[in-house]
C-alpha cells in the first residue's frame, strides 16, 4: 500500500487527541483497516518527515444507527496512536503556534 492510502486521516478534534498531544508526543490518525503497524510506521515517516517510537492500533467497532424505521451498523474503523521522537512534531495546520 501507498503511505497515502494507509494514513486516511488525522483525529485532532477530540478530547482524547487533544489530551495525548499535549501530555505526550502523540498523534492519532485514522488508518486503512488492512494496514499493520510496521505499514502504519513507514507511511507516518514517509509523509512527514519524522522518526517514530511506537505504534499502537485498535479498530473502533461501528455503532447501530437509526435509519428511518430501521437500524444499521456503521462500518467498523482502525485508529493509530504513533508516538513520535521527542523533539518531532506534526503540525496540520500552517496558523498554528504549537
Amino acid at each position: 500500500m501507498n503511505p497515502e492510502q494507509v494514513i486516511k486521516r488525522p483525529i485532532i478534534l477530540t478530547e482524547k487527541a487533544r489530551s495525548l498531544s499535549e501530555g505526550t508526543n502523540t498523534v492519532l490518525f485514522e488508518v486503512a483497516r488492512g494496514a499493520n503497524k510496521i505499514e502504519i510506521r513507514n507511511a507516518v515517516q514517509a509523509l512527514f518527515k519524522v522518526t517514530v517510537i511506537g505504534v499502537n492500533t485498535l479498530v473502533v467497532r461501528g455503532r447501530m444507527r437509526r435509519m428511518g424505521r430501521g437500524v444499521a451498523k456503521t462500518q467498523n474503523w482502525k485508529k493509530a496512536i504513533v508516538t513520535l521522537k521527542e523533539g518531532d512534531k506534526i503540525q496540520f495546520f500552517q496558523g498554528s503556534q504549537e
